[in-house]
């Protein structure tokens, strides 16, 4: 039974899901006269500059906090772990088509963002809330008046709240810190749920003030590890360069403990590295960028796209060069423990901490950034019951580090694997994902209004129109006038 249902799940993670958000990458990067690579130099710097129209509020995230917390929720152990494993399976390759990947995905990410801030509501205190259950709401149901906007709604809310139960981001902390100091995975497992509780009780504002801080050391931190090891190895440069872009069109014979691959091998690991670590099209960063105090929802959209540039381009390839250069990549090795070789083999002893040190960055950043995620599902299923969500809402956040820690306990305890859960947690968020490109194919059209508006207010690009709305409370309002 398990054996069959492990299938289906590898199978909608392969072709069926790489396919529809390659799709969707090459179509709205298409439509959109490919935005993300045209204006790359503007998206990366916009995270840093300041934007006199938007004024601190203490019930929003400022648009800095929320793609922190974004970011700190995509960037994740398997930005060390699972990338390794990409490059030892399907070869250097493997990268090309990753970065190719997280390029669409950025495109992705920038739309899902933007609708999700367009179609987001204000809530009694001012705060803003806003995702895929909302813009499926209001622009599949209200919108278009489609009767399946619920069943979708419901199916995508309850595929992503699945996760809450099985997250295996505290068991892969506490087994890199419990390891490396030779210490019982009971104790970091216990530091991770002080340090969530510490961090989530504060509410949404709180967690976007401590990603604020977390998210660009821990990134600056790793990468720098990273840079420290290839300068060291910099005469290997372009032999690595050479093994991914050969790799990416040819296929790669076995040498060392690599089994060979073909283009096709390198494609698929490629891609679906790229969507399991950047998220795009999943729905889920959408949810906290919603609550953004931006005055224009593609300001937003693009801090998604920087969001997914800093998840692959940066911390991903950070880790597939290392592993590269230093020539482990054919060892045999997969996972953490081939990114913790090519580490070791440079830096000695030390490096185990540093990775050691990541992965509780990393993994902390994740556990408290999808809390915000579980937090906003709630809040629109039950939106009309004030007293019933607040007692929910309160359960949910002094439960939340609890089922992860039962978790390493069991683990520990029983001897077994959590390997089997990682199949029940990866069918949940498939259909998500599946439910959130579709529901975007649909509606990308106000994507591309939106983005016009944009281009003729900041970048002089066409004639903005004074009767177009940037929110869709607005529209509604508008529309209530005229009636």
């Amino acid at each position: 039974m398990y054996e069959a249902f492990a299938k289906l799940t590898g199978f909608l993670w392969g072709v069926p899901l790489l396919a529809i958000v390659l799709i969707a990458g090459i179509y709205f990067s298409f439509m959109s006269k490919f935005f993300q690579l045209r204006y790359l130099g503007k998206i990366l710097a916009h995270p840093f500059k300041k934007d006199k129209d938007i004024v601190d509020d203490k019930n929003k995230l400022t648009p800095f906090q929320a793609v922190s917390i974004a970011i700190g929720g995509c960037v994740g152990v398997s930005n060390i772990s699972g990338v390794a494993t990409a490059v030892a399976t399907g070869g250097p390759g493997a990268v090309f088509w990753l970065w190719v990947a997280a390029l669409l995905g950025m495109c992705i990410k920038m739309v899902e963002v933007s609708l999700a801030v367009y179609y987001r509501t204000t809530k009694p205190d001012g705060s803003f809330k806003g995702g895929p259950t909302y813009y499926i709401q209001k622009a599949i149901g209200e919108e278009r008046k489609l009767g399946f906007w619920k069943p979708l709604s419901i199916m995508f809310g309850v595929g992503l709240f699945t996760t809450y139960f099985l997250t295996l981001q505290n068991y892969t902390i506490s087994e890199a810190v419990g390891s490396t100091f030779n210490i019982s995975y009971i104790i970091p497992s216990l530091v991770v749920v002080a340090c969530a509780y510490a961090i989530i009780a504060g509410g949404l504002k709180k967690v976007g003030e401590i990603a604020g801080l977390l998210v660009p050391f821990m990134c600056i931190f790793y990468v720098g590890c990273a840079l420290f090891i290839i300068a060291l190895n910099i005469t290997a440069i372009p032999n690595t360069f050479a093994l991914i872009f050969k790799g990416a069109f040819t296929t790669q014979a076995a040498t060392g403990g690599f089994a060979g691959a073909t283009v096709a091998t390198a494609m698929r690991f490629g891609f679906a590295r790229s969507v399991y670590s950047n998220e795009a099209g999943w729905g889920t960063s959408p949810m906290v960028h919603a609550t953004a105090g931006t005055n224009h929802p593609i300001k937003q959209g693009m801090l998604g796209a920087f969001e997914v540039f800093v998840d692959t381009m940066v911390v991903c390839s950070m880790t597939a060069i290392v592993v590269i250069t230093t020539g482990f990549w054919n060892s045999g090795l997969t996972g953490a423990n081939l990114t913790l070789t090519a580490f070791e083999s440079v830096m000695g002893g030390g490096a185990r901490i540093a990775i050691a040190v990541s992965i509780f960055l990393f993994g902390l950043t994740t556990i408290t950034g999808w809390y915000t995620y579980f937090e906003a599902i709630i809040d629109h299923a039950i939106s009309d019951d004030v007293k019933s969500k607040k007692t929910i809402l309160y359960f949910v956040k002094m439960f939340y580090p609890i089922p992860a820690f039962i978790l390493v306990v069991l683990t520990v305890y029983t001897g077994g694997t959590p390997a089997q859960l990682w199949t029940f947690a990866d069918f949940a968020t498939v259909i998500p994902t599946f439910i959130n490109v579709f529901v975007l194919l649909i509606i990308g059209k106000k994507f591309f209004e939106l983005l016009d508006d944009y281009k003729a207010r900041y970048l002089g690009v066409g004639k903005v129109d004074p009767n177009f709305k940037l929110f869709y409370e607005d529209t509604l309002k508008a529309q209530s006038k005229n009636k």
